[in-house]
């Protein structure tokens, strides 16, 4: 296919295996690829590495000898997704961020953007599959069943798929890894909001520690807390796949009142929503 006429699409591309791998195949197929980096939360430290993340995304790109563009959303994520977790947490309710995150952010403000930089497509690394029919598109579980992400994506209304592709949910993670370039041999993720996100702006939350090595009242549960956040694995350095910078914790007493134990928070941060 002629590079000049291949119709773009445009990767969410975080740096992580899974969004590399899914531009990598969808440049093997004769498109125009370019990637996007999103920073979702604008905070960058030891727990949400944003700066550092952009830069396993221009490694991949440069590898993959595509361009990269780079926006924030982290306004429209605060207003549309974070506003909304503190709201359902001052309610007694422990809603998943991550699902409103690919509905208001990944496949709304993103994918509207994907379209002004003139793309025809717009690409994911989720592990999940798309058929199209003549009624339209359906969300189907990914091939690889402990990796599937179906759950974090069911509020996307059908017609937002419409021009959306997901390479890798015909692929198993250890297929995934088998075909990752070079520069990305580990799997995806990203890293927690700051500490003492939620408690400043909650001070009757507190948080039992961070995503890293989350222990609840003596516990450790890092693996489930962060299969509850975001289904998918974690980086060996132990940032966390899925846009999805999370704060676990537990609500103490507040006025008189025992709040609700927040067994996870995902927040996605930059696009690893699927990575």
């Amino acid at each position: 296919m002629d590079a000049k006429s291949a119709p773009r699409v445009i990767v969410g591309l975080s740096g992580g295996v899974d969004s590399a791998v899914a531009a990598l195949l969808l440049k093997s197929q004769g498109l125009e690829v370019h990637g996007l980096f999103m920073s979702n939360w604008d905070d960058d430290d030891a727990y949400c590495t944003a700066a550092e993340d952009f830069q396993d995304a221009r490694s991949v790109a440069r590898e993959l000898g595509i361009p990269l563009h780079r926006v924030s959303f982290a306004a429209e994520y605060r207003e549309r997704v974070f506003q909304h977790f503190l709201a359902e947490h001052r309610a007694g309710r422990t809603p998943n961020p991550d699902v409103l995150c690919n509905r208001e952010v990944k496949f709304g403000v993103a994918l509207r953007y994907a379209r002004r930089l003139g793309a025809e497509w717009f690409a994911t690394g989720h592990y999940a599959r798309l058929e199209r029919t003549a009624s339209g598109v359906a969300l189907l579980k990914a091939r690889d069943s402990s990796k599937d992400q179906t759950y974090f994506l069911h509020a996307v209304a059908p017609g937002d798929f419409a021009r959306v592709l997901m390479p890798i949910g015909e692929l198993t993670k250890v297929e995934v890894r088998e075909r990752a370039p070079a520069s990305r041999s580990v799997a995806d993720g990203v890293g927690p909001p700051p500490p003492g996100t939620l408690r400043r702006r909650m001070p009757h939350a507190t948080r039992s520690s961070s995503c890293r090595a989350t222990t609840i009242r003596g516990s450790t549960a890092a693996s489930s807390a962060r299969r509850a956040c975001t289904g998918s694995a974690h980086r060996a350095s132990s940032r966390f796949a899925a846009p999805c910078a999370c704060a676990i914790g537990s609500a103490s007493r507040a006025r008189g009142v025992t709040g609700p134990s927040l067994a996870a928070y995902a927040s996605c941060s930059t696009s690893r929503s699927g990575r």
